[in-house]
């Protein structure tokens, strides 16, 4: 049987004004940005989650800490990026991501093909295998006033 790993990841992080909102590696004009150690970018942060619960590898709090001084205010390209190549250590490698943001606002759609683009790029495979939805909580306090993403990534042997 071939080894085929799935893994679910899911971050999510309170607004703070005055700091750039990211997702997916894309900074979002005229919304407020994400608490947080790092940048708060909770996309990147799901699907790191994933590719560490799929190769078995623990979550990114485990390998990530926020009382590591040296990985305060790190980007979620570069902790994605980190989290690929220690998967990519275990001999698997993703094949597929898709993942759900979970926002009132802002609107997703504008950005969702540059956000496919930065991950499809880490985690090394085609655009086309990499999915950017959203879902509005419709005032359901899912995420207060944050942002909050699910995620799940298939993984391979390589």
């Amino acid at each position: 049987m071939p080894d085929v790993r799935l893994g679910l990841g899911f971050d999510v992080h309170p607004a703070q004004l005055g700091r750039p909102l990211r997702l997916g590696g894309v900074e979002i004009p005229d919304a407020p940005g994400l608490a947080g150690h790092s940048d708060g970018d909770v996309v990147c942060h799901a699907v790191a989650d994933a590719l560490l619960g799929a190769a078995a590898l623990g979550d990114i709090g485990r390998h990530f800490p926020d009382s590591d001084p040296g990985v305060a205010g790190i980007t979620g390209l570069d902790l994605l990026t980190r989290v690929a190549a220690m998967v990519s250590d275990t001999g698997l490698g993703a094949s597929s991501c898709d993942l759900t943001v979970i926002a009132d606002r802002p609107a997703i759609a504008p950005h969702a093909d540059e956000m496919r683009g930065n991950l499809a790029r880490v985690l090394g495979i085609g655009p086309e295998r990499v999915s950017v939805k959203a879902s509005r909580p419709e005032g359901l306090g899912l995420t207060g006033d944050g942002v909050g993403c699910i995620a799940v990534a298939l993984l391979g042997g390589r």
